[in-house]
């Protein structure tokens, strides 16, 4: 296992998963005040000019979301910059799979850059490619896979997209994730799909499409044949990692109870990624870009309790205050995105003024081969949706 650190190239070589580490940023960095970061930030930018492009994720910090070209979630910001060819350089705030998504769906010249390497996904940690590959064999040895497609979330890895596009199956995000269900189901004629790495989302759609909660057997990798006999294997139509997202997992159905004790009249919109339990009691569900746009279309005097990460609940309740709506944390001891909290000015500045020094820092680089497979599962989503 090979492993990376500040000012390398980082990727999938031969489906081995990378151990990501993050040097220390030399104290001109560490050090500098905020205006001065922002001074140099502002520069960089400048000196780079079209060549330059800046990804926002909405779960990043201020004093970094304050610098994107664009902002949005994984996949749309992975998708601008293969729209923007002219950029040489795109940097990447978010975290270690999306800078791979964008790696995937670009041109060859273009280098994606993550502006600390540590700044990774703890779902998408969650299934590696061994574990699935052992999963894959397990179910194959019981039941065969002729009639099982496997379905990743956008939050996994190149390899694991890779995995899926070889066979057979696609990606998907929380907003498209009922259609690529249904396609699986459908035209491809699924007996069962495989879906990792989050439980809840796979879940949560599998009983909005008529499945009951006791058809979504959790698969467990850390369990022989996944916790489960192989009654349950077999008869299941849905096995769901086990894996969720550390943020979202958080809000719970008391939060829900307490928003509505106070105030009946509140409505709560949350994450797919939310367990069940939340997610049946909730008002709303949806991504983040449906978050977004039902809280930015809210009548004015309504208030909203919402079930997602800290830093765009504070940009939303900004925003909405003019309007006369109130915007709040479903959960009150909020608890942000530690992964995303890891891209900081000082060092955006860095990987920045790196860039106009012609040194190119912490490039995220998928190998030819799990791109290729990677892409097709990609693809195979932007067909279904």
């Amino acid at each position: 296992m090979d492993i990376q650190t500040a000012g390398t190239r980082t990727g999938v070589e031969e489906g081995i998963d990378m151990i990501r580490l993050q040097s220390q940023l030399p104290a001109e960095y560490t050090s500098a005040t905020d205006a001065e970061l922002a001074s140099r930030i502002a520069a960089a930018k400048d000196r780079l000019g079209s060549r330059l492009l800046v990804l926002g994720h909405h779960y990043q910090r201020e004093e970094v979301f304050r610098w994107a070209d664009a902002t949005g979630d994984s996949f749309k910001l992975a998708r601008h910059a293969a729209d923007h060819p002219e950029a040489d350089y795109v940097v990447f705030c978010g975290v270690h799979f999306m800078a791979e998504s964008a790696d995937v769906l670009t041109e060859a010249h273009q280098v994606v850059v993550l502006p600390d390497l540590n700044a990774g996904c703890s779902m998408a940690d969650m299934a590696d490619l061994d574990q699935v590959l052992d999963a894959w064999e397990d179910i194959d040895a019981v039941c065969g896979t002729d009639g099982v497609i496997p379905i990743t979330y956008m939050n996994s890895s190149a390899a694991l997209k890779a995995f899926v596009g070889e066979h057979g199956g696609a990606v998907c995000t929380s907003s498209n994730a009922r259609a690529v269900l249904e396609w699986a189901y459908g035209e491809q004629g699924a007996g069962k799909v495989l879906f990792f790495p989050d439980q809840h989302l796979g879940r949560n759609t599998a009983v909005a499409m008529g499945y009951s909660l006791d058809e979504c057997k959790v698969w467990n990798p850390r369990e022989p044949l996944g916790g489960l006999d192989e009654r349950e294997i077999k008869e299941s139509p849905i096995l769901l990692w086990r894996g969720h997202c550390s943020v979202h997992q958080r809000f719970r159905p008391e939060h829900v109870h307490a928003a509505r004790d106070e105030d009946p009249n509140v409505s709560v919109i949350v994450h797919p990624e939310c367990s069940h339990d939340v997610v049946s009691l909730a008002d709303h569900v949806g991504s983040t870009e449906v978050i977004l746009r039902t809280i930015r279309e809210a009548p004015s005097g309504t208030r909203w309790a919402v079930g997602t990460e800290i830093h765009m609940i504070d940009r939303l309740r900004q925003e909405s205050a003019a309007r006369d709506v109130e915007v709040f944390s479903l959960d009150p001891l909020v608890c942000p995105c530690s992964t995303m909290f890891r891209i900081d000015a000082p060092h955006l500045a860095w990987a920045l003024e790196s860039l106009v020094d012609g040194d190119v820092v912490n490039q995220v680089s998928v190998d030819a081969e799990t791109s290729r497979w990677a892409r097709v599962a990609l693809e195979r989503m932007l067909a279904i949706t």
